[in-house]
């Protein structure tokens, strides 16, 4: 009998927790494969570890992955990947806004020979307008300057054959955007649509200012075209104030000399000085990534891994 491990990352989620897992544990019962359901406890300060130990003294299939403090999403679910013992493993969120049902679906394409079963979203109409517009910025902008094509409306919910477990494993780097990370190791793909259920209990854990990073990390992650960007940018300015100088010298010798204008001085100067900034923030992100890379430090730091055999 084929095993499927669920990788469930958590965050303050003692609210939709003891559902989701009721839930799957009734799909489970419904379908002939054997269930390992990795939880990744990303530092919750409410009571969501406390209700996954008592969730696990009646389910022996839960494992309870505790980091020691908050690493976010994209660390939790590389914990969780590590902890893969499944020929399958689908990553899902505990609030129910991914549709279990699906899982079905998925394995089926897995067992016509699919290695990556994408689930694609049909609609953002659980996302605010802002998040609507941005979403579709992103994965345009992204998909135009990177090597690597990230699919639209596409989030972590997908199920990955074991040999794509091992690859993402096999990755070094600890600042993980895992979209990217998940394009980048390729396989044989497939997708399957469905319709984003709105959360239970809670409010979304990814704030404005958080998305904005998240997306900033993955460009930077996957193309070097922003560094390209203002080599040309800078091309084209020192052409046009070429152009400028000799408009100003053919001018004199024509015409004569007048006062120039101060406006026209500021502005220039304001201009060029606003274009350095940027170009100069663009390099700080990519030597920022640099220097975090150097370090060597783990993506995340494991407090206590609980099973219900033993206790690591």
């Amino acid at each position: 009998m084929k095993k499927i491990s669920l990788i469930v990352p958590c965050y303050n989620e003692e609210q939709n927790i003891e559902l989701f897992i009721n839930a799957v544990d009734k799909l489970f019962k419904t379908i002939p494969y054997k269930l390992e359901l990795i939880t990744i406890n990303d530092g919750s300060n409410d009571e969501t570890l406390s209700k996954l130990l008592k969730m696990q003294e009646t389910h022996s299939y839960i494992k309870v992955v505790d980091l020691s403090r908050n690493f976010g999403k994209e660390s939790a679910l590389s914990a969780g990947l590590f902890h893969v013992t499944g020929d399958a493993a689908i990553p899902i969120d505990a609030d129910l806004q991914h549709p279990i049902e699906l899982i079905p679906q998925m394995i089926e394409l897995w067992l016509k020979g699919y290695e990556v079963v994408l689930a694609k979203r049909t609609s953002r109409k659980t996302d605010t307008a802002f998040q609507r517009v941005t979403a579709q910025i992103f994965y345009k902008l992204h998909n135009k300057i990177s090597d690597i094509e990230i699919p639209a409306d596409v989030g972590d919910f997908r199920l990955m054959d074991r040999s794509v477990v091992n690859a993402l494993n096999e990755l070094k780097e600890n600042r993980r955007f895992m979209k990217g990370l998940f394009a980048w190791v390729g396989f044989k793909t497939t997708s399957i649509l469905y319709e984003v259920s709105p959360r239970l209990h809670g409010t979304s854990k990814f704030k404005t200012w958080q998305l904005w990073n998240f997306a900033l990390e993955g460009i930077t992650s996957f193309s070097t075209a922003p560094l390209k960007i203002w080599t040309y940018a800078g091309v084209v300015i020192a052409g046009i104030s070429l152009l400028y100088a000799l408009y100003i010298i053919i001018k004199t010798l024509l015409f004569g000399s007048d006062l120039a204008g101060y406006p026209s001085i500021l502005v220039s100067i304001l201009f060029m000085g606003g274009i350095q900034l940027i170009s100069i923030g663009t390099l700080g992100e990519y030597i920022g990534r640099i220097y975090m890379e150097s370090k060597n430090r783990p993506p995340y730091i494991i407090r206590k891994t609980y099973t219900k055999e033993k206790t690591n």
